[in-house]
């Protein structure tokens, strides 16, 4: 069984309160974005993890597509499998493909040996694994609240709008985005924001990781811009970084200073 996990941008982001268990609050809304990884899964006799492309730091208890197998051999008698992933979504970069990977491993296991499990039944497997993993549970737009794990379903879609998604070639951790920020209540909801015409998202839509880390990393603020100078009608970062991408209702191409980062464009489907 080959899959092929999807990343997501973020469109809005607001850390609203801190909460109890140490997480916090937000509000933000989820997008699927075209750019994949590449997830086979096998039976074998012995579980077996591998991985190409980008390269995968850390031991394999700690890898999530492991975590998303161990979770499920908890429950129900699968079979061992070797899970061969393709790496291509950058890591520590806002885009969710670690937790996209857990999800589709989560769908490939129930798919492959047929367990009597929905995707609303697999959701407390994916709330356990990441805070966006759940997302990748549903194949449309999703409003985030709570830790970015409790789910609504809007109405707005980027589809038919070109979109460039850049990799400044560095990650930024959780732990450092989250350095610094002083929760506040919403400005506004943002799935209504989001129903407002595309020219006015720019003043409307915030992502409260950019106050700072804009700052510490200015050339993530370079590119935001060069973003808005090409002509996107809408750019941030996606996240808590360090992905920023920009959103253009027409072709546009990249700048060639971008060559050498790893991106992302095209037409949203």
């Amino acid at each position: 069984m080959v899959l092929f996990p999807n990343a997501k941008i973020n469109l809005g982001l607001s850390i609203t309160k801190k909460r109890m268990d140490g997480f916090h609050e937000l509000e933000t809304c989820f997008f699927h974005i075209p750019w994949s990884d590449i997830l086979e899964i096998t039976p074998a006799e012995v579980f077996k993890f591998s991985s190409t492309g980008l390269p995968i730091s850390g031991d394999i208890q700690d890898n999530l597509c492991y975590k998303a197998f161990a979770a499920l051999s908890e429950d129900f008698k699968i079979p061992n499998v070797h899970l061969h992933l393709h790496k291509i979504i950058p890591m520590g970069a806002g885009l969710g493909g670690g937790s996209s990977d857990a999800a589709y491993t989560l769908m490939g296991l129930r798919d492959l040996f047929e367990l009597p499990l929905t995707n609303h039944d697999l959701t407390p497997y994916a709330q356990k694994l990441g805070s966006d993993c759940a997302f990748f549970l549903h194949q449309h737009a999703q409003f985030g609240t709570g830790k970015g794990d409790v789910l609504t379903p809007i109405d707005t879609s980027l589809s038919g709008l070109y979109a460039i998604i850049l990799y400044p070639n560095f990650g930024i951790s959780t732990q450092k985005a989250y350095a610094g920020i002083q929760p506040n209540p919403a400005e506004g909801f943002l799935p209504d924001f989001l129903k407002m015409p595309l020219p006015t998202w720019k003043n409307n839509i915030k992502n409260d990781f950019e106050k700072n880390l804009l700052i510490e990393y200015p050339l993530l603020a370079e590119i935001k811009q060069n973003m808005y100078d090409l002509g996107a009608f809408y750019a941030a970062m996606s996240g808590s970084g360090s992905t920023i991408f920009g959103l253009f209702e027409n072709e546009v191409g990249p700048k060639d200073s971008w060559a050498n980062f790893l991106k992302w464009e095209g037409f949203i489907p």
